[in-house]
């Protein structure tokens, strides 16, 4: 889990996330850019890479407005800053601007080390997001997932999960979002195991996502394991649906910011930002026939039909194909 400085204000002058976790690394911008909304609705947020970060730029997006608006600047990558780039940022971190925060992600190591250094020497908050490599670092992860929910999860369930899962964050945590939304009181071993049986590869969520990502084979190839080694239609049939379902939310919101749209469409906002990368190859009349792909799927696997694995192999290539129909 993100490890915090003593001085914690999201609203710090400057925040530098350090690791290369990148469910943790988003969480950070994501903590910053809800803090600034909440002081200023209409705050503005940029996020640059280095190579849209040129000498002078910074500059230009911290100089003072007529509006005095509250803005959010995250620079990403910042370890491959160009050296004349460096030299401005190092300035601004002498003398950050009133109302701006600025958002560091570096990914720690001995590249733009100096860069991170006068960072910490000018103050910076610091959030730590190391690659979780340690199996004890996920469980803990998995631990504060629940807790962040309210729901309890016994021990034993939360080893489960990561048994099952592996070593993939979001996997993690959206494993425990649809456990925590789809089961009422306690989590235990059996929950997760009537959910997640088999390797993590063969996830019903795994199916879905390389469905809509329109990874025909390797969606098909989920799908068999999933089969195999026990994964009840049902639960695969509903996470089709919740992929397919959220494609076609975010398309009808699409250019909105993704705190606003965490808000508004009920997903976590790591979510909007992994959905926004599935949608590319989608159009609403895709949406339309993916759609109607899920609800024969379910039907037939609920008694609609002789053979329910017909019917998820069906609905799975439908799915892909309509993934990838736009500019067909």
């Amino acid at each position: 889990m993100a490890k915090k400085s003593a001085a914690d204000d999201p609203l710090a002058p400057v925040t530098v996330a350090v690791g290369q976790e990148e469910l943790l690394l988003d969480r950070a911008v994501q903590e910053v850019v809800r803090a600034a909304k909440a002081a200023d609705a209409d705050t503005d947020v940029r996020e640059l890479g280095p190579e849209q970060l040129q000498p002078g730029t910074l500059a230009e997006l911290t100089s003072p407005s007529l509006f005095a608006e509250r803005k959010v600047v995250v620079v990403r990558n910042s370890q491959d800053l160009g050296a004349d780039t460096v030299k401005d940022v190092k300035a601004y971190l002498a003398a950050p601007a009133e109302e701006i925060t600025l958002v560091l992600i570096h990914a720690g190591g001995a590249k733009g080390k100096g860069l991170l250094d006068a960072a910490r020497k000018a103050g910076a908050r610091e959030v730590a997001c190391p690659k979780m490599t340690k199996p004890a670092d996920r469980l803990a992860f998995v631990r504060q997932e629940f807790r962040a929910t309210g729901r309890s999860a016994t021990p034993e369930a939360c080893q489960a999960l990561v048994d099952a899962i592996g070593s993939d964050l979001r996997e993690l945590a959206s494993a425990v979002s649809q456990l925590v939304a789809d089961v009422e009181g306690t989590i235990d071993e059996a929950v997760v195991g009537r959910y997640y049986t088999g390797r993590a590869e063969a996830s019903s969520f795994t199916v879905a996502d390389r469905a809509v990502e329109g990874r025909t084979a390797e969606a098909l190839e989920a799908l068999r394991w999933s089969l195999a080694t026990g994964v009840a239609p049902v639960l695969i049939t509903s996470a089709l649906a919740q992929g397919v379902r959220a494609i076609g939310k975010l398309s009808s919101a699409r250019g909105g910011r993704p705190a606003d749209l965490a808000r508004e469409l009920g997903m976590p906002p790591w979510k909007i930002d992994r959905v926004r990368q599935q949608m590319r190859g989608w159009t609403p009349d895709g949406v339309a026939v993916a759609l109607r792909a899920v609800a024969e799927a379910d039907a037939g696997v609920k008694g609609g039909g002789d053979d329910p694995e017909y019917a998820l192999e069906k609905a799975v290539v439908t799915i892909a194909r309509a993934a990838r129909s736009r500019g067909r």
